[in-house]
């Protein structure tokens, strides 16, 4: 930790050491805020100020959030058992899971995303009593805009009562002007005025209304959307004074950041944790601030200078990422949005002129093409120019930053043609992915036979072998005899199709009719993944190149994460009722998301929105297509205005959307670390040409650049051999997980190939009706022993004295059927062989569960955790993460005895595999600094019969364990991922795709 802070600036230190009071951090661009921010929790923690439970680190996504944990966990010299860094939702939604029945809120509540609440409000349309926001040609028109309307209201802590009031105020100011103008006999008639001003008063009544009802569909229905989370956490601590008292007293140190991207109920939060300490350090930039309502970027920044006048100040203005000259021509750029930016309007004399730490100047051009296409391809050309000439770049150097996704297409065609690897990274789109497609258009096939769409595009899947001509005849006759397509299949013979075909349509048919029986009693996810094994497509899939196998499985796995997560919340769970949610989903303008990994796979050119760029760097950079109109984009109105009553906050005056793009176009030249490029076409399209943006005029780059053209006598695929040689030979490096886990650690070692298509391909393995039944017991005991503790008026807050406090057995505080009653609510359903095989596996848990409350109904039971997370360090050669979780952690004699639970055959010898697990988590216990005591037992719990194996490993046993987890994550490293075919393959999840499998 010294030798890091010896590396920090005089500001970055000042800042990373100060510790009591209010902090502001105003961080320029590539500054070294994240080193600020993870450097000054670790230094609190090291210098003893805090706890690593004792310190709040909160930040806007949850990439952002993961990326700050790994960075602090390399800080700490072990690990650590709590640290809480999270987004300000997952925050606020673990606050309210843990104490929400305190404000009437269920604990179970589920979280609606923007497709969700969308169709909610589609579902009870009826409900809402609206005229001007429901017009009858399209009467779903405005449901996003309402909804966009009702997060801004949380975004202002605005009740639905409080809207209401509001509206209801203005309606009765308006009938006493109207009362009193005719009482004068001033008017007989309403102005122009008047009745503009009535019609606005009776939208915002429909709006306020509007709202009431949403928010009680909201809490009928259990839902909480993304506001809820920061709103109701707050009523929680505004209620419950003794619920705040106890994370103010948890919470000693609070950091915020990207914090000019608050919004006032999420700054309200914070302030409220932070009192009376107000140990609180915020870091923003105004000027990157890219995601605040109507540009105010500054708001709550002035508002901590107000709130705490007396906070320490620290400007970071040391760049080490860009080139001088493209830090300033970035600087005079931006300060055109002067007077709304802070070095105007702060007091104390504020300098953000940023100083390259890098020496030399970058290269800062601007490209011109005669038409759209033109532009395009000299965008390419100048990649391949600098690729050939920088012998130290890499296709990750590169990057294309586009205002909208619309405009990544004609890229990535050219750079397909020219066989440059690229990626994409595209926030929406899952649901148009072919396999997606294919997926969807399989269900609809099982859902209804006569989908003929469907049908066809089932059929032109490769692995079924299909030629076009079948595929034509088919049709034909389909069409001759007009009926469905599968109505052709079914008859076949009749059509003197060769045998090769009718064996390639038989296949096909007993696919479908099997999968159809599945799925009337099976889960969709079940009925997915059986098609995927059965039909070939997953041997199919891996046995692509890696690269695309990497992405057809990243999809997969997101739409079969969306499977799941409806099967969780869904009560009907047939295919037809996933397809309408999936159809109404669509309708509702959802694309699918689409979560990237910015670092995986192998070298490629990144296509990126400016927005999804926000914290990332490149070599070089490209911000292409800057034409009037497109970048500056046109100012939109919103379609709902929230009244300016209501905005607490202050916004800025002038054009705040010019200001806004000017902080967007700010954002993406300080990707750029070498080299910016600026592009532009004269010829789009259309009748008239294309004027540069106002941005290429304001920098004054395009008056000396205007004049130049990249030469284009020659052809773009000249460049491409030179480069195609060096990349289609190319060994993929695939970088380690930041964490290892013992399931990771296991699959690898019983087979290499296994780990890697379980978690390099990231292929998903049909479950097993055992695991659902082991997951089913490790929640209802994790559930009962909470309930138990809660109910004994015992909290889990501190790691000891609170077990002081457990003086009742277990039998008088918790009942059988209470017990009964829990696993029947947790009970998970699926994958088990048949109904007989499920209804067996529920019988025998009643059973372990009797048993277990006899054998401790008359005992104490005083646990120190339950299903606890920790990570921990591994060092030998190298350092290397691992984390878990431990079913339960008890006292035993002057240390810990650590359980694990096992609901398999009961053992009374262990071997040294066997022992694994929990010699794994003895290490990582061992000394003691996690858990302040040491391990003194360890022990296997066997649920089927009550039974325990105790141990404990020796220094010898924990050498080896070491040892073993060491060579096997440098194996992984070197990307050795050798079959090890053997006994084990009739287990594996994968052994019908694998071709090394031991037959």
């Amino acid at each position: 930790m010294e030798n890091l802070m010896e590396k920090l600036n005089k500001e970055q230190l000042e800042a990373v050491t100060y510790k009591k009071g209010p902090l502001l951090i105003i961080a320029g661009a590539g500054t070294g805020k994240t080193t600020v921010i993870t450097q000054k929790v670790a230094w609190l923690i090291e210098q003893g100020f805090a706890k690593t439970d004792e310190i709040l680190a909160l930040t806007f996504a949850e990439k952002a959030a993961g990326e700050m944990e790994e960075r602090i966990s390399s800080l700490l010299p072990i690990g650590y058992l709590d640290l809480w860094v999270s987004t300000f939702h997952s925050f606020c939604e673990k606050i309210l899971k843990e104490n929400g029945l305190d404000i009437g809120l269920p604990i179970d509540f589920k979280l609606l995303d923007s497709s969700g609440q969308w169709m909610l409000i589609k579902k009870n349309l009826d409900k809402f009593n609206l005229n001007y926001y429901k017009p009858l040609g399209n009467p779903t028109k405005f449901i996003h805009s309402l909804l966009r309307h009702f997060s801004r209201a949380k975004d202002e802590v605005i009740s639905p009562e409080e809207y209401l009031e509001y509206a209801e105020n203005l309606k009765i100011n308006l009938d006493r002007m109207e009362s009193g103008a005719l009482n004068a006999k001033k008017s007989k008639n309403k102005s122009e005025v008047d009745r503009i001003a009535e019609q606005e008063i009776i939208k915002i009544n429909e709006v306020a209304e509007a709202y009431h009802i949403y928010q009680q569909l909201l809490l009928e229905n259990n839902y909480l959307d993304f506001g809820d989370l920061i709103n109701y956490t707050l009523k929680l601590f505004q209620k419950r004074q003794g619920i705040l008292k106890k994370y103010r007293e948890q919470f000693k140190y609070i950091l915020v950041d990207e914090f000019q991207d608050t919004n006032w109920a999420q700054y309200e939060l914070i302030k409220n944790l932070a009192s009376p300490r107000n140990n609180l350090t915020v870091v923003g930039d105004d000027d990157q601030s890219i995601f605040r309502f109507r540009g105010a970027s500054m708001s709550n920044i002035l508002q901590f200078k107000k709130d705490y006048p007396k906070s320490k100040n620290v400007v970071l203005i040391n760049n080490y990422r860009n080139k001088q000259n493209i830090l300033d021509i970035s600087y005079k750029f931006i300060k055109l949005n002067n007077p709304n930016r802070l070095e105007a309007q702060l007091k104390e004399k504020l300098n953000k002129k940023l100083v390259a730490n890098n020496k030399g100047d970058g290269k800062i051009e601007c490209i011109r093409g005669e038409s759209l296409e033109d532009e395009n391809e000299k965008v390419i050309k100048k990649i391949v120019q600098i690729k050939n000439s920088d012998k130290k770049s890499a296709w990750n150097d590169f990057a294309i930053l586009i205002r909208s996704n619309n405009m990544a297409n004609a890229f990535m065609f050219l750079l397909e043609k020219s066989e440059i690897p690229y990626v994409f990274l595209a926030s929406q789109g899952l649901y148009s992915k072919p396999i997606i497609l294919d997926i969807i258009s399989y269900l609809k096939l099982l859902d209804d036979y006569h989908e003929s769409a469907a049908v066809f595009r089932i059929l032109s899947l490769s692995f079924f072998d299909f030629s076009s001509i079948e595929l034509s005849n088919l049709n034909y006759w389909a069409k001759r005899k007009s009926v469905s397509l599968y109505e052709i299949l079914k008859q076949a013979e009749r059509f003197n199709f060769s045998q090769e075909t009718l064996d390639k349509i038989n296949r096909v048919l007993r696919l479908v009719e099997n999968h159809t029986n599945l799925a009337r009693e099976k889960s969709i996810g079940e009925v997915v993944l059986k098609f995927l094994e059965d039909s070939g497509y997953l041997k199919y899939l891996a046995e692509l190149n890696e690269q695309k196998a990497r992405e057809e499985f990243s999809y997969l796995n997101q739409f079969y994460k969306k499977i799941k997560t409806y099967e969780q919340n869904s009560n009907d769970k047939k295919v037809r009722n996933f397809l309408d949610e999936l159809e109404m989903e669509i309708e509702s303008g959802e694309q699918g998301g689409l979560a990237q990994d910015y670092e995986a796979g192998p070298e490629a050119v990144k296509i990126l929105t400016v927005h999804s760029a926000k914290g990332l760097e490149f070599k070089y950079v490209f911000i292409v297509n800057l034409v009037d109109k497109r970048f500056p984009s046109i100012g939109r109105k919103e379609p709902i205005a929230l009244p300016d009553d209501l905005v607490k906050e202050t916004l800025p005056e002038g054009d705040i959307h010019i200001e806004e793009e000017r902080r967007l176009f700010y954002v993406a030249m300080t990707r750029a670390k070498k080299g910016l490029f600026f592009t532009w076409g004269e010829d789009y399209g259309g009748v008239a040409k294309k004027k540069p943006s106002r941005f290429l005029i304001e920098l004054e780059i395009i008056k000396k650049e205007q004049a130049k053209k990249v030469k284009t006598d020659f052809k773009l695929n000249s460049f491409v051999p030179k480069i195609n040689n060096n990349i289609k030979d190319e060994k993929i490096k695939y970088s380690l997980p930041a964490y290892f886990s013992f399931s990771k650690l296991e699959a690898y070692d019983n087979c290499p190939y296994q780990y890697y298509l379980a978690f390099v391909l990231n292929i998903p393995k049909k479950e097993k009706g055992q695991f659902s039944f082991g997951k089913t017991m490790h929640s209802v005991l994790q559930e009962t022993i909470e309930l138990f503790l809660s109910k004994s008026k015992s909290k889990q807050s501190d790691l000891f004295a609170q077990n002081d406090k457990i003086i009742k057995k277990f039998g008088e505080v918790i009942s059988l059927k209470e017990m009964f009653d829990i696993y029947k609510n947790l009970w998970i359903d699926d994958w088990y062989e048949n109904k007989k095989n499920k209804e067996e596996y529920f019988k025998k848990g009643k059973e372990i569960l009797k048993n277990f409350y006899i054998k401790y109904k008359d005992k104490i039971i005083k646990p120190l955790f339950l299903e606890k997370d920790f990570k921990y360090k591994i060092s030998m050669g190298g350092t290397f993460n691992l984390k878990g979780k431990v079913d339960r952690i008890d006292e035993f004699q002057d240390g810990v005895k650590i359980i694990d639970y096992k609901t398999g055959k009961p053992k009374e010898k262990l071997s040294f595999k066997e022992k694994k697990q929990l010699l794994i988590y003895q290490l990582v216990f061992s000394d003691g600094k996690l858990l302040k005591k040491p391990v003194k037992m360890l022990s296997y719990y066997y649920l089927e019969n009550n039974s325990e194996i105790e141990f404990l490993g020796t220094e010898k046993e924990l050498e080896k364990i070491k040892e073993n987890i060491i060579k096997t994550i440098e194996k992984i490293k070197q990307n050795d991922f050798t079959p090890k075919p053997g006994r084990l393959c009739q287990y594996c999840d994968f052994n019908k795709i694998c071709d090394f499998r031991e037959k």
